[in-house]
C-alpha cells in the first residue's frame, strides 16, 4: 500500500493479530483488535512515533476486544495531557453486544486475566466508513464467526482487514452457539471475494493473503 505501513503484533495466548495501520508521512494511525498486552500494543506505538486516532473493533471475542478498555485509557491519558480529546474506540457490529459484556467470564473460564469488558463508543453497521490520513475504509457485514462480526476494506488501495472470517488456507469457527457455517461462506462469497481477486488481506490469525489465492486454493471455498 504506496504511503501506509502495517505492523501486527500477536496478542493473548490465542496470537491474535493486533494491526496497527498508519499513514507513513503524518503517521496517523489506526490500532484494530487490541485484545490484550496493552504494554506491548503501546510500546509498538512509540517505537513507531504513530499518532494514534482511532480504536477498531471487528467482532467482540476476548482476543480481539479484552484490552481496547487498557488501550483506550492509556491513549486518553497521553491526549489529555496534550489538550486533546478521546480517542474513539467504534465497532463491531451491535449483533455483538453480548460478546463484549461477556468478556470477563469467558476469560475466567480459560484462566485469562486482566481482560476487561468494553462497549465502543459508536457501533458500526454496513457501509459506514473510518478514514485513516487519506485511507477510507468500508464496513461490510460478515457475519458467520460472530452475528456482528465486520470486516474493513479500502478499494483504493486494494487492501481488507478480515478478523477470523477468512484465514490463509482456513475460515474462521462457527462451532459456537451463535455460529453459522452457511452464513460464514456467504458472508466471504458475496461480500469479500467479488470485491476482486488483487486484494490483499490481513488476518486475526496466521498470515495474511489475496482473495484471489483464497477464491482459487482455499479448501472451505472450493465446489459450488
Amino acid at each position: 500500500m504506496p504511503g501506509f505501513q502495517v505492523a501486527l503484533v500477536p496478542v493473548t495466548p490465542f496470537r491474535q493479530n493486533c494491526a496497527l495501520l498508519w499513514e507513513e508521512d503524518t503517521r496517523r494511525a489506526a490500532i484494530i483488535d487490541p485484545g490484550a498486552d496493552a504494554g506491548r500494543i503501546l510500546d509498538t506505538v512509540a517505537r513507531h512515533a504513530l499518532e494514534p486516532e482511532v480504536i477498531l473493533l471487528t467482532h467482540g471475542h476476548l482476543d480481539h476486544a479484552g484490552g481496547a478498555l487498557d488501550v483506550k485509557e492509556e491513549l486518553d491519558r497521553i491526549r489529555a495531557a496534550r489538550g486533546e480529546g478521546a480517542i474513539p474506540l467504534l465497532g463491531p457490529d451491535d449483533r455483538d453486544r453480548f460478546l463484549l459484556e461477556s468478556i470477563e467470564t469467558v476469560a475466567a473460564g480459560f484462566g485469562i486475566k486482566g481482560m476487561r469488558n468494553v462497549l465502543p463508543d459508536r457501533w458500526l453497521r454496513e457501509y459506514d466508513t473510518v478514514s485513516i490520513g487519506a485511507m477510507h475504509l468500508s464496513v461490510l457485514h460478515t457475519p458467520g464467526h460472530t452475528p456482528g462480526h465486520i470486516s474493513f476494506v479500502d478499494q483504493k488501495h486494494r487492501f481488507a482487514i478480515v478478523g477470523d472470517v477468512l484465514f490463509h488456507g482456513s475460515v474462521g469457527r462457527t462451532d459456537f452457539p451463535y455460529g453459522d457455517t452457511a452464513g460464514l461462506i456467504a458472508s466471504i462469497r458475496t461480500k469479500l471475494l467479488p470485491l476482486g481477486d488483487d486484494i490483499a488481506f490481513i488476518c486475526g490469525h496466521g498470515p495474511g493473503s489475496t482473495f484471489g489465492e483464497e477464491r482459487l486454493t482455499n479448501p472451505f471455498l472450493q465446489g459450488s
